[in-house]
């Protein structure tokens, strides 16, 4: 009998794509236990934008959220997304902290790493890579899935081969935005199935309507993995249904190892979550929709949520169209970078910026001149030589592997801390959101004492 497992997303992209990832774990915390019964591959779960969302928006350790959901599932592996040396924020750390990133990752109880870089530079997979082998997990390496004059089967292959010759443990093809078609991943899971001995994984999104089929055929090709989300929190931006999927594929003789009573009861905990978040606004109905248009912008589930958020907040939806039009035209101006994070996010905010100034490259983000100047690796094409020379004047782009110059962060980062650190989880948390981790120690610390003095009042 064939066979495919799948990853479970409401945890992490499902929800990031829907609601900007603000599910606080008490939200989900009653269906884990169920959900550790549902028969999943792997539960993804950490990773991607949840650690800042934690930090900045939900008032949690997102540490101590990894531990509690290990805890309440220790029967499923669980999941995270990594962004190789950008880890889980915006720039490259030193390989020291990815090296101690990856570690407390794994020691606090994750099982698979999927490491990507938004650029496809694999010489920004390697140091996280080899620390998740040493440290005892997967390591999935991961393709930026995108469409333009400079990606092809051809490069996506040699990227395969050389991730599977650095001792990754499967391979991913992460469609962020929706866009590769039933035919396209069909050719891409055959070519990369005929060419490397590794688990074959497709992650995408149903942002333009394709993602169900596309799924479909990649399972015709042999793939091993899919992801999908628990029906109430999948289409839209979201990726294709939990259910439908398993429906779909056991009708064609596949084994899933799905519980279908399990997937309803999870369902059926989440329908009201759902429900929640449209009442209140957290959940825009326009991330619901089928959006055709996204075949030309490539505007992952992630990036157009925050974009939606982005423009309200400003009181600027009327430019929505305008931004997404932007969109394009500077990822064409950087050497067509995937819309991944942290690409997407500084590819937008660029857009963003353009369209509400009234002119290009008016203000330029630090991130966009950190990337011009060769910080995130090796553009994919070519950055337009105007850009270049109005971003960076004189100076001459970095040849060579950024991080290689940055020698050792985490000492410097634990003195600089101090006290407000109570771990070398903390401490990491400090390197990756400097702002927000220190708010939140001042928080934490706060409500010990509020704590303390209530507990030495009430023994009085």
């Amino acid at each position: 009998m064939k066979k495919i497992k799948f990853t479970e997303t409401v945890l992490r992209d499902a929800q990031q794509s829907l609601i900007a990832t603000r599910m606080p774990f008490e939200t989900f915390e009653p269906i884990l236990s169920t959900m550790d019964k549902a028969g999943y591959y792997s539960l993804e779960c950490w990773g991607g934008a949840t650690f800042d969302s934690c930090l900045r928006y939900l008032n949690e350790d997102p540490w101590e959220r990894l531990r509690k959901i290990r805890k309440a599932c220790p029967n499923t592996k669980l999941q995270m997304l990594l962004r190789g040396q950008n880890l889980l924020g915006y720039k490259h750390y030193p390989n020291d902290v990815v090296r101690r990133f990856v570690a407390k990752s794994v020691e606090n109880g994750i099982d698979i790493i999927r490491i990507f870089d938004a650029l496809n530079d694999v010489r920004n997979l390697e140091v996280a890579v080899d620390q998740t082998i040493k440290s005892g997990a997967h390591a999935s390496g991961t393709i930026c899935y995108t469409l333009s004059p400079v990606h092809n089967t051809k490069a996506y292959i040699k990227l395969a081969k050389d991730m599977e010759s650095m001792g990754v443990q499967s391979i991913c093809i992460k469609d962020m935005a929706g866009i590769i078609s039933p035919k396209e991943a069909y050719e891409l899971v055959t070519a990369l199935k005929e060419n490397v001995k590794l688990p074959i994984i497709l992650h995408t999104h149903c942002t333009t309507g394709l993602g169900p089929m596309t799924l479909l055929k990649a399972a015709e090709a042999g793939v091993d993995v899919i992801d999908t989300a628990i029906s109430s929190f999948s289409g839209g931006t979201s990726q294709p249904a939990t259910e439908t999927l398993n429906y779909i594929l056991t009708q064609d003789g596949y084994k899933t190892g799905l519980d279908t009573g399990v997937l309803k009861e999870i369902n059926d905990f989440f329908k009201p979550v759902k429900a929640d978040a449209l009442k209140s606004g957290l959940l825009n109905p326009v991330v619901l929709s089928t959006d055709t248009d996204a075949l030309t912008y490539q505007v992952p589930g992630g990036m157009l949520s925050n974009l939606v958020a982005q423009l309200t907040a400003q009181k600027k939806m009327d430019k929505f169209e305008e931004v997404l039009e932007e969109t394009p035209r500077v990822r064409k101006d950087l050497g067509y970078p995937p819309l991944v994070t942290p690409m997407s996010q500084m590819v937008g905010v660029q857009a963003t910026s353009n369209v509400l100034a009234g002119e290009r490259y008016k203000n330029v983000s630090k991130e966009i001149r950190a990337y011009v100047r060769g910080e995130y690796g090796k553009a994919p094409g070519k950055i337009d030589p105007a850009l270049i020379k109005k971003v960076l004047g004189d100076e001459k782009p970095i040849k060579g592997r950024y991080a290689d110059t940055l020698g050792d962060g985490y000492e410097a980062a634990k003195a600089e801390i101090g006290a407000k650190a109570h771990s070398e989880e903390d401490v990491l948390s400090y390197i990756a959101f400097p702002t927000q981790a220190e708010a939140f120690f001042d928080k934490r610390d706060e409500r010990a004492k509020n704590t303390f003095k209530y507990t030495i009042e009430k023994i009085d």
